[in-house]
């Protein structure tokens, strides 16, 4: 009787091991660059485009007083990136107003520190997150940048260059501007242009960096500058071309 006690326990003992390796593998399989939420621009193209590791995204805007995103912006932004992304159990887009720090312009230092301050949603569980900063002074590195992706899960956009571009007498609405921004600085996030999401097809613009060379494309470099004003009067918000959408294709999205 002893040693059939004894083999039965031997037994439980085993498969309560296996059991813990099973969860331990599980485990390991989420996507360890992705945990991370300081990582370089497009360090996380697959995890936000694909559900290989996560399968829910939650964008959290956080603006500074009088720099409220409009709904419809808000909405755009949404509606773009379940075109692009593989997220069966959702994506949800918060908005949080944050204190002003005051400020006529922010340098990227300034920026990553305003986000450890006031961010709070970070990737967890089968959840990925973003982060969009609108602040209420200009870029210090360049006055005409509307919106920069500094990090793999982090973008900062530029409300008060956006408010002097939009709005008014031969210039484009605010939500026209304001989601053009968005869609373009979150496909940074999404790797493009060969930022992460690697080019099935040369379409690099490398005297500009990270862009697109097809200048209607939602990629191209000037999108992300106050010139693209003068282009969305008469202009829809710009779209991705073939060449980006078959990147992202690749890289785990739709």
């Amino acid at each position: 009787m002893k040693k059939k006690n004894y083999l039965m326990l031997i037994t439980s003992l085993i498969a309560l091991t296996i059991t813990f390796l099973g969860c331990k593998k599980e485990h390991e399989d989420i996507d360890p660059l992705a945990q991370s939420n300081s990582l370089s621009t497009g360090a996380s193209a697959n995890s936000f485009l694909s559900e290989a590791f996560y399968n829910r995204l939650t964008v959290e805007i956080l603006y500074m007083p009088g720099y409220e995103p409009t709904q419809s912006s808000v909405n755009n932004l949404r509606s773009f990136l379940i075109d692009h992304l593989n997220k069966s159990s959702g994506i949800e887009v918060l908005t949080r107003e944050i204190p002003s720090y005051g400020q006529e312009n922010y340098s990227t230092n300034d920026i990553t520190t305003i986000e450890s301050e006031n961010r709070e949603r970070f990737n967890a569980d089968q959840t990925i997150t973003a982060s969009i900063l609108i602040l209420d002074g200009e870029y210090a590195e360049n006055s005409q940048v509307l919106g920069i992706a500094y990090r793999n899960t982090s973008i900062a956009i530029f409300g008060g260059i956006i408010a002097e571009n939009s709005g008014g007498l031969s210039q484009p609405t605010r939500t026209k501007l304001e989601s053009t921004i968005f869609n373009h600085e979150f496909g940074h996030l999404l790797g493009l242009v060969n930022l992460g999401s690697d080019m099935v097809e040369n379409h690099q613009d490398t005297d500009h960096g990270k862009h697109c060379d097809e200048s209607d494309c939602l990629m191209y470099y000037t999108v992300e500058t106050t010139e693209i004003a003068s282009f969305l009067i008469g202009n829809d918000i710009p779209e991705l071309d073939q060449n980006c959408k078959n990147d992202l294709i690749a890289n785990g999205g739709k």
